[in-house]
């Protein structure tokens, strides 16, 4: 969500255009802008919430204040936007090319410069040599110019997936609002650098697995080249990605390569809490985006934006980021978004996600910057020890204490996808609510519904609980299917002798899942009584794996856990 501040009206359009001011239409004038910059931006008057809805639907708009709509107009859109004969003036794009040469990757990681792109991309590697030990770079996708998407993952134990709940920073998704893509890496350095030095990042990098993904869309801001020059908001083909994600309500968006891949990578990481940083404004924003209607959760979520925003008015001057309410809001309350990907997450896929918008300028002046990160930064990390707290549980059958997926639900409460579910593979659970007294119901396939009551949740503290649930009377199979193997060595890095803890030869089908829940082998062999059957695990990444071994004839399943190292 771009939200610019700076405003000069149509009197003084671009140079460039200033000559055929007299001579052409404004409708001209602005395709002429958008030939010349990618993009073009305007105001229309404010009429009424329903016309802002229509505008929203549309085309993008980066903020609502002062009577006025202001938006931003691409080559998907601009046509659209001319037919309706909206009454708009024009706002002058500035250039901001003095802003960003810098020359080398050690005066980039100054943070008081933005980096080239290949600057960008050997800071993010270096990060891993000089800490192996604490994060691992990984790749989301690619644009569709081909520039890599990355995700820096920190952690106490970053070749390991899924073992800790999973948190994710992600900046940049607009191409023209960069600040936040120099201050995730600051906030990767400190992170790193401070992880010996500082209890509260040690803390949260022994018990989170932490995900920095500071430039979403390197097309848009790398789109002339190796340096920042005349950024856009929008990727290579002109579509804002945030205006790009499926909804409940328009779940067939159009969707760009860049939304896809990203769509699968926080699928596959399965988020518990993550934050977008945008610039335009300056405040937090929280679901929903595209209702009028409130979040379930919403008085966690305004607890936490406030939390935030009280953190950055202590170490700030006065005046930052006290837009709307003193820098917070609820999305719809401000402006409808369809498409975007905060309602995407928290709806599909039961994560919890805010847009903190964190400066009043699309494009911060460089010099800017160390200011923005000391006012934020201690609010990055108080916002992700939001994770810490909560519920943290784990559901497991009662007899055989294996792990159980289940919904976990309030009634009464939850609704539009508010509840949770538990880890398939470990039954683990993170339910962030706001302090009180909690009646959980926990409801799986094949068990009783289960309710645990009055479970205390306690500002800044973690609760913690373990469920076990009982087998409905008429399902046998998955008393059978529960039966654990004995695996050893265990760890191991080459082989793993399996063995059934009961008697039984024959052909067996054997399956191995990672973390993700990713099909890695699957296969037929033949199982001896009494004999180890020796399991190749040399091909695997270091990780946590389930195997599943099913008897051909009788069906009859049995698994277990096991970990390869390095």
């Amino acid at each position: 969500m771009s939200r610019r501040f700076l405003i000069l009206f149509f009197t003084t359009v671009f140079p460039a255009l200033s000559c055929f001011s007299q001579t052409i239409s404004s409708d001209d004038q602005l395709r002429q802008m958008m030939l010349q910059y990618g993009q073009a931006e305007v105001i229309v008057p404010y009429s009424d919430k329903k016309s802002i809805d229509i505008l929203a639907k549309n085309v993008s708009i980066l903020s609502v204040k002062d009577n006025v709509v202001y938006v931003s107009l691409s080559p998907v859109t601009i046509e659209w936007f001319i037919a309706q004969k909206y009454d708009y003036k024009i706002v002058t794009k500035i250039s901001q090319k003095a802003l960003f040469s810098v020359g080398s990757v050690s005066q980039a990681m100054e943070w008081d410069v933005y980096p080239t792109l290949s600057q960008y991309d050997s800071i993010m590697l270096g990060f891993t040599k000089l800490y192996p030990s604490l994060c691992r770079l990984d790749t989301i996708g690619t644009s569709i110019r081909g520039k890599l998407v990355l995700a820096l993952k920190i952690s106490d134990n970053p070749d390991i997936d899924g073992s800790r709940p999973a948190v994710f920073y992600s900046s940049t998704i607009h191409g023209d609002e960069p600040a936040g893509y120099v201050l995730m890496l600051h906030l990767a350095d400190y992170l790193l650098k401070n992880y010996s030095l500082n209890n509260r990042v040690k803390n949260l990098v022994d018990n989170l697995e932490i995900w920095i993904n500071p430039l979403a869309n390197p097309d848009g801001t790398y789109n002339h080249g190796d340096t920042i020059n005349s950024p856009t908001r929008y990727n290579a083909n002109g579509y804002d990605l945030n205006r790009n994600f499926p909804d409940p309500i328009t779940p067939n968006t159009i969707k760009q390569k860049e939304t896809i891949d990203m769509m699968k990578f926080m699928r596959k990481h399965k988020f518990v809490l993550s934050a977008n940083f945008h610039t335009g404004e300056e405040v937090v924003n929280y679901p929903w985006d595209r209702w009028e209607r409130l979040h379930a959760d919403n008085d966690w979520f305004k607890s936490i934006s406030r939390q935030y925003t009280d953190t950055v008015h202590f170490n700030s001057v006065s005046g930052y980021m006290t837009f709307l309410d003193n820098g917070i809001t609820n999305g719809y309350q401000w402006y409808s978004v369809y498409g975007g990907r905060q309602d995407f997450i928290t709806w599909e896929l039961q994560g919890r996600e805010v847009t903190i918008e964190l400066d009043n300028e699309s494009v911060t002046p460089a010099d800017r910057l160390p200011l923005l990160w000391q006012y934020n930064w201690h609010s990055f990390i108080g916002y992700l020890e939001n994770a810490l707290y909560g519920i943290h549980g784990s559901v497991i059958d009662v007899n055989t204490h294996a792990p159980v997926p289940a919904k976990v639900f309030i009634i009464g409460h939850d609704e539009d996808s508010s509840q949770v579910y538990s880890d398939t593979l470990t039954g683990s659970f993170e339910r962030f609510l706001y302090p009180g007294s909690w009646n959980l119901t926990f409801s799986a396939t094949g068990y009783h519904d289960t309710t645990i009551f009055n479970v205390n949740v306690v500002l800044g503290q973690r609760t913690d609980l373990i469920v076990g649930m009982s087998l409905l009377p008429t399902v046998t199979d998955s008393v059978k299917s529960s039966i654990q193997l004995l695996l050893y060595p265990n760890p191991s890095r080459n082989n793993i002798n399996v063995v059934i803890p009961e008697t039984g030869s024959g052909i067996m089908n054997v399956r191995i899942i990672n973390l993700t829940g990713m099909l890695v082998d699957n296969y037929n062999t033949e199982i001896i009584q009494g004999i180890p059957t020796v399991i190749n695990v040399k091909f695997l990444s270091p990780g946590i794996y389930t195997i599943i071994l099913t008897d051909s004839i009788s069906k009859k399943s049995y698994r277990g856990r096991f970990v390869v190292t390095n």
